[in-house]
């Protein structure tokens, strides 16, 4: 999966319900992805009836900045219809940031696909849907799958069922995620990423839900190819996501450090860089005379020293100088010569 920035790390903004089932703020949601330097902008398509009983209680981070007393409550406020969803992904594609959108029930994955969708993300709460997994995985579109509340037999039976239906194995990304909001740092497992890499042999990414930038950072660093992050037009409004996501400022400072990270990841082989060969001779040392010699004199401990700069002798040939005899007069801190 590239990067729209020819980077390698691929970035999501999340903007999920933080519209507040405001289609303008929807929208101002995609015009601060596109200019915090996301990749890629990305919402939530379901229907309240489908996705939760009536009575289905909130979950302990949705309790903390909503109001709603059930569940349906709280979704039939943040769902998006269907002319909606398809004027933001009209307008993603007007102002070229890709669009990405996550189902939570068998007919929005229909919806998504009839308007075009070649990509769709597949949340952490759907990895043991078996219906879901199933229908989706026949219509071998480039998937992304949240592992978030799965243990590795979850998601390797996740993809069973999606290649079994017709998927092709090298279509799906997985996330390793840790679903709290915000998620605490010592429950992050980032060395997940390596685990994921060896044991699925899939492209791996990572859905950031702790606070601040770290994470993220360190999951590029262990091999994460694709990022993402929640963002919101403001940390203070209410709903469940807000407090775990980060503002445009915020975000755009999260972008550049993805980007510097991956800058500074680099190479594999340790070679001298350019910027390097310009200072070698400047700090690293060479054979001087330690105090006057005479010509013929026999080079010794005595009289040599290591000094910058490193445009004479090499000290790696120390052991080759010492006994022979100078050929010529050298003053204190003069370079050597044979």
């Amino acid at each position: 999966m590239a990067s729209n920035n020819k980077s390698n790390v691929y970035i999501i903004a999340e903007a999920g319900v933080n519209h507040n089932g405001n289609i303008k703020k929807a929208i101002e949601l995609i015009d601060i992805s596109k200019k915090a330097g996301a990749d890629c902008v990305k919402f939530q398509i379901f229907d309240s009836t489908k996705l939760s009983t009536p009575l289905n209680k909130l979950a302990p981070y949705q309790k903390l900045n909503t109001k709603f007393s059930t569940q349906s409550d709280m979704l039939k406020k943040y769902q998006l219809n269907e002319f909606n969803l398809i004027k933001l992904y009209n307008y993603a594609k007007k102002i070229k940031i890709d669009f990405l959108c996550s189902p939570f029930d068998i007919d929005s994955i229909k919806l998504l696909i009839s308007i075009g969708l070649k990509k769709i993300k597949i949340p952490s709460g759907e990895i043991t849907n078996f219906p879901y997994l199933t229908v989706l995985g026949k219509y071998n579109c480039e998937l992304i799958l949240s592992s978030g509340m799965s243990n590795l037999e979850e998601i390797k039976n996740a993809i069973e069922i999606l290649t079994s239906n017709g998927t092709k194995k090298n279509k799906i990304t997985i996330l390793h995620c840790t679903s709290d909001y915000p998620a605490k740092f010592n429950e992050l497992n980032l060395n997940v990423i390596k685990s994921l890499k060896t044991k699925l042999d899939l492209n791996i990414g990572y859905s950031d839900h702790s606070v601040g930038y770290e994470a993220s950072c360190a999951a590029v660093t262990l091999g994460a190819s694709v990022i993402e992050k929640h963002i919101t037009l403001n940390n203070f409004m209410r709903g469940p996501d807000h407090k775990a996501s980060l503002n445009f400022r915020n975000f755009k400072i999260f972008v550049q450090k993805i980007r510097n990270v991956e800058n500074a990841l680099g190479s594999n082989d340790k070679k001298i860089t350019n910027s390097e060969r310009l200072n070698i001779k400047y700090v690293r040392k060479s054979i001087v005379a330690k105090k006057n010699i005479f010509k013929g004199e026999i080079f010794s401990e005595k009289n040599l020293d290591v000094k910058r700069p490193g445009t004479g002798l090499s000290p790696m040939i120390w052991n080759k100088i010492i006994g022979q005899k100078a050929k010529k007069n050298f003053l204190k801190n003069q370079l050597i010569k044979l």
